[in-house]
């Protein structure tokens, strides 16, 4: 029953994907910056199966980066390449500059994937790659749980109407990209890893 629950839900998930006006743009069209600052083309990333998370180290959610490093120790070899890009638009959680924060996810976490520059993924200021990824996928909710409670009471006293847009709504959301460039899958914070996992690896070779 849990297979058949887990492989419901990863159809709903991949049947989700957005359409609009952004819709002749291409995810390799952007250039992002690493944690140098230099310029890195998301085109060096054709044919691989991405999975891009706004990160933060001071976060309830921060111990999902274990999850993520054992995802690409895992599956790294077959194609898939994790893209972290520190936020500090929620909370404030993830001060430092990207040499302590770099520090911090590997010393405790012994993160190998890629990381870059500190991004904006809200507002005036967002990163394009974000805004686009967002304009492919839209929020649909936090699903069940405590922590979905949580975040949803919180998010609803600043902005009743904060599941209406499709902004990014706290650290560790996820965007999937599969081998073509398509954005397929959005998950919030709040779903299981075992869900993305499973997600991800239907997508690879």
């Amino acid at each position: 029953m849990k297979r058949i629950l887990l492989s419901i839900a990863i159809a709903a998930i991949l049947a989700a994907t957005g359409h609009d006006a952004s819709a002749q743009q291409s995810i390799y069209d952007f250039t992002v910056k690493d944690m140098s600052g230099k310029e890195v083309s998301m085109s060096e990333y054709k044919g691989k199966v991405l999975l891009i998370v706004n990160t933060a180290t001071q976060c309830g959610f921060t111990p999902q980066y274990e999850d993520l490093q054992a995802l690409y120790e895992k599956y790294a070899s077959k194609g898939l390449v994790i893209l972290d890009f520190p936020c500090n638009q929620f909370g404030g959680q993830a001060p430092g500059d990207m040499e302590s924060i770099n520090a911090f996810c590997t010393s405790k976490y012994s993160t190998t994937f890629p990381r870059f520059a500190k991004v904006d993924v809200n507002g005036e200021n967002a990163s394009p790659l974000f805004t686009f990824l967002k304009s492919k996928q839209k929020f649909r909710g936090f699903g069940s749980g405590d922590k979905a409670k949580i975040l949803s009471e919180m998010l609803s006293k600043s902005d009743p109407d904060y599941a209406s847009n499709p902004d990014i709504k706290w650290n560790f959301t996820k965007f999937l990209v599969d081998a073509k460039g398509n954005v397929v899958a959005r998950f919030e914070p709040t779903a299981s890893m075992t869900l993305v996992g499973n997600v991800v690896s239907s997508k690879l070779y």
